[in-house]
Order: structure tokens, then sequence, then C-alpha cells
């Protein structure tokens, strides 16, 4: 599996605009199948569970709100790459244009 950072690096989307890439990622997004889905699913809790026990710890130690607010970043730089890796796949490829239209 391939990681991109942005839905312009997947080579089937390039020439689209933004919203045409994200309309085609919502897509592939419904396409992935069992383990796929569950995959991404316990990455998004790895990420969003530290971040409400950081929140619990505030009572006590101030700094955890850094930290809350340091693996919230953490999300889209983690979530993000691997679920266009995931759903890249699922995008078909662009016909190519015939040359008289």
């Amino acid at each position: 599996m391939k990681f991109y950072f942005s839905t312009k690096q997947i080579p089937q989307l390039q020439h689209l605009p933004l919203t045409s890439r994200l309309a085609a990622m919502q897509l592939a997004l419904g396409k992935l199948i069992g383990p796929e889905k569950l995959l991404l699913n316990v990455l998004k809790m790895l990420v969003v569970i530290p971040v409400f026990i950081f929140i619990i710890q505030i009572s006590t130690n101030w700094m955890a709100i850094v930290w809350a607010l340091l693996v919230t970043l953490l999300y889209p730089m983690l979530v993000k790459p691997v679920q266009y890796g995931l759903c890249a796949k699922y995008i078909p490829q662009a016909k190519p244009h015939p040359e008289g239209e």
C-alpha cells in the first residue's frame, strides 16, 4: 500500500478539482471492505483515545493540554495517508479522451 499525504498525489485524481477529488474519495471510502474499515477505525481510535486521556489529566497536570493538542495534530498526519492509500485502489482510472473530441 502506498501512502499519499494529499488527494492530489493520487494518480487517478491529479487532474480533478478539489471538490471532485473529495467526492471520488468519499465514494472510494464507501467501497472499503471490512478488514480495511476495521484497520482504519482502529488507527483512528489509537489517535483519539490518548487525547481524551490527556484531557482527563488536565485537573492534575496542566501540561496535559499541550500533549492533547500535539496528539490531535497526529490525526491528519497518521490517519489521512493510510485512508488515502486504502481508498486509492477503489478509484477508477481516468479514461483517455479520444483525439477528435
